[in-house]
């Protein structure tokens, strides 16, 4: 399973242009959680782990503070969540999450990505139930005992925790994403490496180079789409 989430990521280039397009979602989630809830992040915990998230991937302050004071009413736009479904080269399974201001606009864009690169966009719910909506942690280390022990006295409802390669990776259900994190962070030395909610597969399959190819070039598109916030799939890439 952690090895399903790794592959998934989408690698971004370290250029100013791909900067800016972290630097713009980083802002626009920020947005949204601030809007939906509390602009202060001590009284709302998912904008709090969004701007941990965003000062961990050197989101500049300024950036933060400009979604933060458009949450406030110095004026913004009015972004909604959308997801879209599908298949990908070689078959696999795909999840889009979009932040958007104009739907119309967003669906046209990701269905172009997929219909340009050997993918068919499907029906709302088409693979999402083939997926685990998860918090995800990983950390170093090489004994899971003091992690669950951790785990079961704050009652987190624990999905699976593996332990490989000196690092260690606990998966809870989503909605368990803060009890999680407070129960790790009391271990003595803990620096998480992941602290994320992520939609990770139920099951991988491996496709060919050809087709890896092609998933490259699809992933690249949608990276390409302003709105596409984050992208899931279950295609195991070959090295």
């Amino acid at each position: 399973m952690g090895r399903a989430f790794e592959v998934r990521k989408i690698s971004m280039a370290k250029t100013a242009a791909a900067k800016s397009k972290v630097y713009s979602r980083y802002g626009k989630e920020i947005y949204v959680a601030a809007k939906s809830g509390s602009p202060d992040p001590n009284a709302n915990l998912t904008l709090r782990r969004l701007i941990e998230k965003a000062k961990k991937d050197q989101v500049p302050a300024h950036v933060i503070d400009r979604a933060l004071d458009k949450a406030r009413g110095a004026g913004g736009e009015d972004y909604a969540p959308a997801r879209y479904e599908g298949f990908g080269p070689g078959g696999c399974m795909v999840i889009v999450d979009c932040l958007t201001d104009n739907n119309a606009r967003t669906f046209a864009d990701v269905r172009l990505c997929f219909s340009k690169n050997g993918a068919k966009i499907g029906a709302p719910g088409a693979v999402a139930h083939m997926f685990d909506h998860l918090a995800i942690f990983k950390f170093k280390g090489d004994d899971d005992e003091p992690v669950l022990e951790v785990l079961m006295e704050a009652d987190v409802d624990v999905s699976d925790v593996e332990c490989e390669d000196g690092n260690i990776t606990v998966f809870a259900p989503a909605n368990e994403f803060d009890k999680a994190h407070t129960a790790l962070a009391s271990l003595p030395g803990i620096s998480f490496e992941v602290e994320d909610i992520s939609w990770v597969p139920q099951n991988t399959a491996p496709i060919g180079a050809e087709d890896a190819a092609m998933m490259q070039k699809f992933m690249a598109a949608l990276d390409d789409c302003n709105d596409v916030q984050e992208v899931y799939h279950s295609a195991e890439l070959p090295d």
